[in-house]
């Protein structure tokens, strides 16, 4: 069990965790507001999806992703051992389901960074559990800028990820809430108000209902 403040030391059945899913256009800020995030409530677990691509430069195996062959992902397909899954840009991604719902029953929650398509799917499969945020860029220039420093992607690439950028804003508004993040400090300030806020809903505090019967007890 968890034993962050949203537990009532009477009640030690404390709340179920949530998925707190965090989206964006490639470059918007998505990965680097996670990891401040975490950083902030470090009680949170990462959801570490499954790759069939390679790793990039500076990520760990297990940590950044799990990184796999196309016959295993398509293996654990097979086991129905994903929420959800996707090929993009011919490589795969999933979000794996066991870690996920033994940390949920812990009462811990379980921070998603996944595009659109995965975030529609988490939401299907677990819409009591699912919390959605997008985060949008301040312009589609600045975007382009950021891309282009990271110096990872070549030119075509990075007209592709544009291309995918615009078709994922369109889907901004299926998310919960939407962050626009021209001040980096600023939209990390609104997403941990946003998660703190729905630590505190009543649907994820099962406790409150023996609590309240205690209430009405003292008068009898």
């Amino acid at each position: 069990m968890s034993n962050d403040p949203y537990h009532s030391p009477r009640y030690p059945g404390g709340r179920r965790g949530m998925m707190f899913v965090l989206s964006s256009p490639s470059g918007a800020g998505k990965t680097t507001l996670s990891k401040r995030l975490m950083d902030k409530n470090p009680d949170i677990v990462i959801s570490v999806s499954w790759t069939t691509r390679a790793a990039r430069p500076g990520e760990v195996d297990g940590r950044d992703y799990v990184f796999v062959d196309e016959a295993r992902f398509k293996d654990n397909i097979a086991a129905d051992g994903f929420y959800e899954y996707a090929k993009v840009f011919d490589h795969y991604y999933g979000t794996p389901r066991a870690p996920v719902e033994e940390a949920l029953a812990e009462g811990r929650d379980v921070i998603f960074d996944i595009d659109w398509q995965g975030a529609r799917l988490l939401a299907e499969a677990a819409p009591d559990d699912a919390v959605r945020v997008f985060i949008l860029p301040p312009s589609l220039r600045l975007l382009a800028d950021r891309l282009k420093k990271r110096g990872q992607d070549a030119a075509d690439v990075i007209e592709r990820r544009m291309a995918r950028a615009e078709a994922e804003i369109s889907h901004w508004d299926e998310y919960d809430y939407v962050i626009v993040n021209e001040d980096f400090a600023r939209a990390l300030e609104e997403i941990d108000l946003i998660l703190h806020a729905e630590r505190l809903r009543r649907t994820r505090r099962p406790w409150l209902e023996g609590f309240v019967e205690d209430l009405f007890a003292e008068r009898k």
